[in-house]
């Protein structure tokens, strides 16, 4: 499996059978995303930060609410939760993806606005790679999403959502939520190549850069 940021919450993730883009941004944000394809596309919220498919070709499956998947070997839930902590009557609601595909399973948080509680933390169940919002602004704070980690103990930990020196909008930038893990000189990847065997056993943050 390779594991692409394209910016934002926007992942594409190639396995060997199936493309996914996770949360297609966009362009006003900042990220130009361009040609691309995918055979499925997820979206946690309708906002267009998060669901700009008019920008993935291929006509892809779209996903936008909770439920149970498969397509083509690639198995999804939705997990429905908030974009708030007041269930959903600031934002609206979210919704999580576990994403089995390559005998690894994904989950992308999109914009998460509340801690998890024990039923959340049981229907997510075990993940190889967290996709974990940590831009703080519309989503979890830090602490959170530090909890997070600590509840759901992933192999893999990705953070998205936060701010670079392209987007164009408020969000905390990476570096705070690195600090506050006390991970220090950690440089970005281009990109993670990734199969079960070779998940680490113990939680590895990784940053990614974007395209």
């Amino acid at each position: 499996m390779e594991i692409t940021w394209l910016g934002h919450s926007c992942f594409l993730i190639r396995g060997k059978e199936k493309t996914i883009i996770t949360d297609p941004c966009h362009p006003d944000l900042g990220y130009r995303l361009a040609d691309l394809e995918a055979d499925i596309v997820t979206m946690s919220h309708s906002h267009p930060g998060h669901s700009y498919i008019e920008g993935v070709a291929n006509a892809p499956r779209q996903i936008k609410i909770p439920g149970e998947y498969e397509i083509g070997g690639a198995f999804i839930t939705g997990v429905a939760s908030f974009h708030d902590n007041k269930k959903g009557e600031v934002r609206g609601k979210n919704t999580i993806y576990t994403i089995e595909i390559d005998d690894i399973t994904l989950c992308h948080l999109g914009d998460l606005g509340h801690p998890l509680d024990s039923h959340l933390v049981e229907e997510i169940g075990d993940i190889g790679i967290l996709f974990l919002p940590v831009g703080e602004i519309s989503t979890i704070p830090i602490d959170t999403a530090m909890e997070i980690v600590r509840q759901l103990e992933p192999p893999i930990v990705i953070p998205m959502h936060y701010k670079t020196e392209v987007f164009n909008g408020n969000l905390s930038p990476v570096d705070k939520f690195l600090d506050a893990m006390r991970i220090r000189g950690l440089e970005a990847r281009p990109k993670l190549s990734i199969t079960s065997s070779s998940l680490p056993s113990g939680t590895q943050t990784i940053v990614l850069s974007h395209l």
